[in-house]
Formats: C-alpha cells, sequence, structure tokens
C-alpha cells in the first residue's frame, strides 16, 4: 500500500486544494517544510499527497530529511496515478476551473485515465470508477506479464 507521496507546485495550496477536490478529501498546510501543504483523502488509510514548492528538494539531513530550493520549477519525468468517485466530466470540469489542462485519454487497450496537469506541469493520471476497474483487470502480475511477453516478442 502507498501511503503517501511528495510533489512540485508552484502553488502547493492550490495544488492540495485541487486533489484533494478529486477525492472529496481536505487540504491542510504542511509545516514540515516551509510553503507546503497536503491533500489528505480522508480513506482511514492516511492516504495523502504532499505538494511542496517547486524546486525545493529534500536533502539529508543532520537528523532528518530536510527541505532546500535547489532549482527552478520545471516539468519533471515523475507522475501518479489516483483514483476518483467523480465522472470524466467532474474531473474535466475541475481542471478547466483552475486553468489546468485535462483530457481523457486511453492507455492502449488496456485502461482509461483522465491526465489532469496540474499547473500543466505536474500530470496526475485520474481515474474514474470504471477506469478504475480496468486497471486492476489489467495490472496482475499473470496478465501484465502475458502484455509485456506479447510486446517483446512482436519488437
Amino acid at each position: 500500500m502507498l501511503f503517501h507521496a511528495s510533489f512540485p507546485a508552484r502553488d502547493p495550496a492550490r495544488a492540495a486544494e485541487a486533489v484533494a477536490r478529486l477525492w472529496r478529501g481536505r487540504s491542510f498546510p504542511f509545516p514540515v517544510f516551509p510553503n507546503s501543504f497536503i491533500a489528505l483523502k480522508g480513506d482511514g488509510s492516511g492516504t495523502m499527497i504532499e505538494f511542496y514548492p517547486a524546486g525545493q528538494v529534500l536533502v539529508p539531513g543532520p537528523v532528518e530529511a530536510e527541505a532546500e530550493v535547489r532549482r527552478p520549477a520545471a516539468p519533471t519525468e515523475t507522475h501518479l496515478a489516483i483514483g476518483t468517485d467523480q465522472a470524466v466530466s467532474d474531473v474535466l470540469a475541475l481542471a478547466a476551473e483552475y486553468g489546468w489542462m485535462a483530457r481523457h485519454c486511453r492507455r492502449g487497450e488496456a485502461f482509461g485515465v483522465v491526465e489532469f496537469w496540474v499547473e500543466d506541469t505536474f500530470l496526475i493520471e485520474v481515474l474514474t470508477p470504471e477506469m478504475q476497474a480496468e486497471y486492476l483487470a489489467f495490472m496482475t502480475p499473470d496478465h501484465y506479464g502475458a502484455f509485456v511477453d506479447d510486446a517483446m516478442a512482436t519488437a
């Protein structure tokens, strides 16, 4: 089980608020690191996403991790997939409200996602209940292994 992760945002409070709304959860300041906020799902498992100011990285401190600004905001190779109980149209409307790009996509024949681009920089793949069912059916060791075998055989 994944409990939490952290990601960059130019406006961490706004990013945490948007993700909390996708989950029908709540957002809060995260006083552990400067100017950071969290989206807390409220699912009984402590599921949350921490949003740090873009360019602020975690480094080993003398006792525990510390935050330090090292680079400007930029797109990243990292992304995240989360579930929502909302419909595609609601997810697209939420992105539009924040002025962010979002689009309904398919990942091959496997499953659908809504690409929800936080600040048009950071990708969160949002899966509706129907998409979650597709994802769970596809993402098993046996099914995914067969997919890889087929892909390798045709490569």
